[in-house]
């Protein structure tokens, strides 16, 4: 059987203040890797769209779209698969979320998404096939939000410069009957194809990402 792997968690610099590699640079280091795809999922926090205060919001958006851009045309020339996704946190807490599901349109229609609270983006989402699944819940500083208010967690945290506790993340899962994601959260090249999910197919878009994860049509977390 054909498979694909695609890894659900990658910063670039353009756009992730923590991230240290290209948007270009990292199409090319997954495709060596032998990858299919990548899900950039840069930060949506307060502090990137306040430092461009004297922008409109679709001028933030734009600057916020800049690793995703690059890295979709390097994609095309390369022959990897670069999917929208976001790792967004809200001004409650110091809890990241992972986003897949959305599209461009989604983020300019609805402004300034990180001064809800996590149950306001769920309210807001729910009707739109997007996942929220919580990022490296058991980090020192995060907190396991409530399962009711989540899609599923990231059981496994390949980076390597964090305690990300991922037994207790996938016990936290378990218990709560939530999906299951692995992801490289890539920042250092030295970090590229440390997790990701294994699929039947090929897929294109965020959408599709989103209905794959849903249906539990991953056939291996990367590890």
């Amino acid at each position: 059987m054909t498979t694909f792997k695609y890894d659900t968690h990658v910063h670039t610099k353009e756009v992730s203040f923590c991230g240290k590699v290209p948007a270009i640079e990292v199409v090319k280091l997954y495709k060596d890797a032998g990858y299919h795809g990548i899900v950039v999922t840069d930060h949506y926090f307060d502090y990137f769209f306040e430092s461009l205060e004297s922008l409109t919001w679709d001028e933030k958006i734009d600057c916020y779209l800049k690793g995703y851009n690059m890295a979709l045309e390097a994609g095309k020339k390369l022959g990897l698969k670069v999917i929208l996704g976001m790792e967004i946190r809200f001004t409650e807490n110091e809890n990241d979320y992972l986003v897949y599901g959305f599209d461009e349109e989604f983020l300019r229609d609805n402004k300034e998404l990180y001064k809800l609270s996590l149950k306001e983006f769920r309210e807001l989402t729910k009707d739109k096939n997007i996942l929220i699944f919580q990022a490296h819940p058991f980090r020192p500083a995060m907190i396991p939000a409530p399962p009711e208010l989540l899609d599923g967690i990231e059981i496994f945290n390949g980076n390597p410069r964090h305690n990300s506790n991922n037994d207790l993340a996938y016990e936290y899962a378990l218990k709560n009957r939530l999906l299951m994601l692995s992801g490289s959260d890539f920042h250092h090249r030295g970090d590229v194809a440390a997790g990701g999910i294994v699929i039947s197919r090929s897929i294109d878009n965020s959408r599709e990402f989103s209905d794959i994860i849903r249906n539990n049509k991953i056939i291996e977390l990367i590890q």
